[in-house]
């Protein structure tokens, strides 16, 4: 059963994929993507394209996302539904928009090997 939204149900599923960086949300999400003929909304992608970030951070290296920001972008297509979110967090984004979430793990020592060779 789909989850409800303002009263309507959407036609198709959104999932949403998570889990720590170097886990294989991206390569999950791109082949889930093809087989289901859903659309793929990578967040991290997304706030460098379309600037949904508060500057750089220097420390760790990355954006500095605004999840409000992110939020807004997507809602329509959200509610929509027919998507796949590959992003490492979960805890900004509305649990109505979610029919699945999928955490996906990898063992340490493959995972530091992952993170490294980036």
């Amino acid at each position: 059963m789909m989850a409800p939204d303002s009263g309507k149900r959407r036609q198709r599923p959104n999932k949403l994929v998570t889990g720590t960086p170097g886990t294989g949300k991206t390569t999950t999400s791109t082949a889930l993507a093809e087989a289901t003929q859903l659309r793929h909304l990578n967040i991290g992608d997304l706030v460098k394209e379309k600037n949904l970030h508060d500057g750089w951070d220097n420390d760790l290296q990355c954006h500095i996302i605004n999840e409000d920001l992110v939020c807004d972008e997507i809602e329509d297509v959200m509610e929509e539904g027919g998507n796949i979110v590959d992003y490492h967090g979960c805890d900004f984004f509305p649990e109505r928009w979610f029919d699945l979430v999928v955490v996906l793990q990898t063992d340490n020592s493959v995972l530091y090997d992952r993170l490294t060779k980036r």
